[in-house]
């Protein structure tokens, strides 16, 4: 089965087989796979998907289940007559930034490749495939060359260096574009295994360096741990990138002597103040996956001055990220909407905010969304079942509030980083 893959703006082809400072106590047995735990993460997983529905733009499909969010945005570039339906708006607003959305169906791409067999086992892999699809379909409209492909795209991109952030108004990569061709490169050799790509990453190795999380602007990490994938397979020229992945590893876990990213009381990571769970969900999809890698190599695990991390240790500490999204945090209330019974019910969303025009025909305009719905004290009237909100500030204090969209916002990237660390606690039903 064919997928596209985004790279950051970059376009690839792969194929994916099947359808079908805080103590914390580092047990592996607290890897808990009974009945019950795997129903609730695979609950959370259906729903982490599901909330890709409710951020589709365009003419929705026959099969839409997100049915509070109707067709929109259906006239996009017909100024220039082409045709830009479609895609996943970026948060709470109705804008679709490309540089967020190839970041996230990159996340969700590469959770279906490392993870198809949890996600297939809890019936969720045609929905992530869906998700993938509506993201990557419209990315590919956006080029609208039909005779660009993957490789010209990297080459365009290798080419013109710098000039997307030079022109940059918004989500601006404060991190360089080193990144994100160390990234693209990674990939396009995963896909297609031609020995330039190889070389292109091994030609700039010195790009790479240890960071302390992956974001839409920072992918090193990303690049890092596909790499360090490539090592153990027998490439000992990536050796590089495999120490600058384990220094990520040494950065955010707890008891490391180079530890960079603080828990908070509760146990969170708290990178910075402004929707801090976009940065734990990352972090903990690559724990995942650098656990994953780990165990399979049979790798004894990481150095981290004078404490060690096993590979399961590693799943064991982002378990408890998950679980602390999930509900298990002194505000005992699930980051996750519609995942529980004590959520947010006042997220920064305008299509969840606003009530839906099958409820509401009548046009609402911008006075009077701001003064009835945005400042309303009432719960949203359209529960987005899925989405992930910013989180809880550095003490774990949560404010259930419109206004605040730091902590009330969800975004794309933010679910689609859970959906990679939520299938990895799925073992066997």
């Amino acid at each position: 089965m064919n997928y596209y893959f985004i790279v950051s703006g970059l376009l690839l082809w792969c194929a994916i087989v099947g359808d079908n400072g805080l103590a914390i106590v580092m047990d592996e047995k607290l890897i808990n796979t009974s009945a019950s735990n795997y129903s609730s993460y695979a609950d959370a997983l259906g729903k982490a998907i599901l909330f890709f529905e409710g951020q589709r733009s365009g003419k929705l499909p026959s099969g839409q289940r997100v049915t509070w969010r109707g067709d929109s945005a259906l006239s996009d570039g017909n100024l220039q007559n082409v045709d830009l339906r479609g895609g996943y708006y970026d948060a709470g607003d109705n804008v679709k930034f490309g540089w967020t959305m190839s970041f996230s169906v990159s996340l969700l791409s590469w959770s279906a490749i490392e993870f198809s067999d949890q996600i297939s086992s809890a019936s969720q892999l045609r929905h992530l495939q869906n998700a993938i699809r509506w993201g990557s379909d419209f990315i590919l409209k956006s080029h609208t060359s039909p005779t660009t492909l993957y490789t010209q795209l990297f080459d365009f991109a290798d080419k013109y260096r710098g000039s997307y952030s030079a022109s940059c108004p918004f989500y601006c990569s404060n991190s360089g574009y080193q990144d994100e061709l160390l990234w693209a490169a990674s990939w396009i050799y995963k896909a297609s295994r031609e020995s330039k790509y190889l070389d292109y990453v091994l030609s700039n190795q010195g790009w790479s360096h240890g960071v302390p999380e992956l974001s839409w602007d920072n992918k090193f990490i990303g690049a890092q741990t596909l790499l360090t994938q490539e090592f153990y397979s027998g490439n000992n020229a990536l050796s590089k990138f495999k120490g600058d992945a384990e220094s990520f590893i040494c950065t955010v876990m707890p008891g490391s002597s180079s530890v960079q990213i603080k828990t908070t009381p509760g146990g969170l990571l708290f990178t910075r103040d402004a929707s801090n769970l976009q940065y734990v969900t990352s972090s903990t999809m690559v724990l995942m996956v650098f656990s994953k890698i780990l165990q399979k190599n049979r790798i004894n695990g990481v150095q981290c001055g004078s404490a060690h991390f096993s590979g399961s240790q590693i799943k064991t500490f982002a378990k408890t990220q998950v679980d602390y999204i999930l509900g298990n945090n002194p505000m005992k209330m699930s980051y996750m909407v519609g995942f529980g019974s004590n959520y947010p019910k006042h997220i920064h969303h305008r299509g969840s905010s606003i009530p839906s025009i099958k409820d509401h025909p009548a046009k609402v305009g911008c006075n009077e969304g701001l003064s009835n719905y945005l400042n309303s004290p009432n719960p949203n009237p359209n529960i987005h079942v899925g989405a992930i909100v910013g989180g809880p500030d550095s003490n774990d204090h949560f404010s259930d509030a419109r206004s605040d969209y730091s902590q009330s916002e969800p975004t794309t990237y933010i679910n689609a980083a859970f959906v990679g660390s939520v299938a990895a606690l799925l073992g066997k039903k």
